[in-house]
């Protein structure tokens, strides 16, 4: 009777010692538990990513990146244009001057002189320094742009990724719920069968003993979901609370890939398109570094007027102007080796940028055999696991069955409690895994699949 008695009595005591939520009531009460993001706002993944690549910083450097390099290429053609310079000024004279016999006499004449001028200035011919650059600029635009789609692609990963964290959270809580009603049911039989002296302190203990570990994995797994949603909200970059829509929560399907094409995808893809683009530029600006070995064709014309006044005024009455028309070659002949250095250093910049891209094509394709495998084993995992569950689950239902009939032990219930845990895990994981995987294809190859 002792027995039975201290079994009814330890749950109620180690209830009794549980903490409460922030509204006062019992955690270990399952009806009364609330979710971990219950004060975010829920949002859809397209959403998420969508804001995250408007407000991350490194969608906003790239994008300016764009700007700056076609700035560049506006200021190559603009090369080829003449220089235009206007200028106008005005100066007063005074005071008193020596004549030639060196006798002071007061200035005479107009106090007031007033000049103005136009000048234009072009160069005719650099060695087809500018027709490089041109190149080159084009092609860092190029680059720019390549690498604007790689940053909005690793700017998807990267909240794909927190946002799967989030899914993979609040299965783990749906599974931890689960877990713990199942673990408040054992415990009711147990009390049962001892009630009824069918069974020892033993079991009762053992299924308090579940309770306390499904509690502890529901809190785990809110406490998941709090911070996942907390990364989240950082790399969506809004000024509220955010977290996984419960619809994406559901929804789970897997994605029809053809190797074939997607390899042909990935050996294209941002960041090779990026390193190719680079490669151009860096080769473009060799050539432009050898054009000062070539002499330089210029040209200017200018026409300046002078007038004067004898008082102040906005402009002179009258100027008188002059024309001037120059063409000038020029040709360094000694420039302490400047030339030379520029050549070394955009020679080593050409060099590295062919390495560059070498490396860049084989990393895809590197990147291309993990992601591939890392999908086509999360799927297999995926359709394997579930089958465990299912079989875990039914294999727990025969377990309590036979228990509750006193045809197995406590210890076969547990058994068969943690094998249904350790798969549910499990698909949770294996989840999680394909859809990074999924994620990292789509970041490689620049497009969704």
């Amino acid at each position: 009777m002792k027995v039975i008695v201290l079994a009814l009595a330890l749950p109620v005591a180690l209830a009794a010692q549980q903490g409460v939520d922030s509204t006062g009531r019992r955690l270990t009460d399952t009806t009364t538990l609330r979710p971990a993001d219950t004060t975010a706002r829920p949002i859809r993944l397209d959403e998420a990513v969508s804001l995250a690549q408007v407000n991350s910083p490194l969608a906003v450097q790239a994008r300016g990146q764009i700007q700056a390099t076609q700035g560049q290429v506006r200021a190559a053609y603009a090369a080829f244009i003449p220089s235009v310079l206007l200028n106008a000024s005005a100066s007063r004279q005074g005071g008193d001057r020596f004549d030639p016999q060196g006798n002071l006499v007061p200035f005479t004449g107009n106090a007031w002189q007033y000049g103005q001028g136009l000048s234009l200035n072009v160069n005719l011919f650099d060695g087809g320094s500018r027709i490089f650059n041109i190149h080159a600029y084009k092609a860092q635009v190029t680059a720019a742009s390549a690498n604007e789609v790689e940053q909005q692609y690793a700017i998807a990963l990267a909240v794909k990724q927190q946002f799967f964290a989030v899914l993979a959270a609040r299965e783990a809580e749906s599974a931890a719920e689960s877990q713990l009603a199942e673990a408040n049911e054992q415990l009711k039989q147990s009390l049962a069968k001892i009630h009824a002296r069918e069974a020892t302190k033993s079991d009762s203990l053992r299924a308090v003993i579940q309770v306390g570990n499904a509690q502890l994995a529901l809190l785990t797994a809110r406490y998941d979901i709090d911070n996942a949603s907390a990364a989240l909200t950082r790399l969506v970059g809004t000024p509220y609370n955010i977290t996984a829509s419960p619809v994406d929560t559901l929804g789970f399907s897997f994605a029809e890939v053809d190797s074939a094409a997607l390899h042909a995808l990935a050996q294209s893809g941002p960041a090779v398109e990026q390193a190719q683009a680079s490669d151009v530029a860096a080769r473009a600006s060799s050539k432009a570094a050898r054009a000062p070995y070539l002499p330089t064709l210029s040209a200017s014309w200018s026409m300046n007027g002078n007038g004067s006044t004898n008082s102040f005024a906005l402009a002179a009455g009258r100027y008188a102007y002059q024309n001037q028309f120059s063409i000038g070659l020029s040709y360094p002949l000694f420039n302490q080796f400047q030339r030379e250095q520029s050549i070394v250093l955009s020679d080593v910049a050409a060099r590295n940028a062919a390495a560059t891209l070498r490396d860049t094509q084989l990393a895809a394709q590197q990147n291309f055999v993990q992601y591939l495998g890392a999908l086509r084993t999360g799927q297999a995992q995926v359709e394997i696991n579930q089958t465990s569950v299912a079989a875990a689950d039914e294999d727990l239902r025969v377990q309590q069955q036979r228990y509750q009939f006193g045809a197995s032990t406590l210890l076969d219930v547990l058994t068969s409690e943690a094998a249904l845990i350790s798969a549910r895990a499990a698909l949770i994981q294996a989840r999680y895994n394909y859809r990074v995987a999924k994620a990292q294809l789509e970041a490689l190859v620049g497009r969704n699949l």
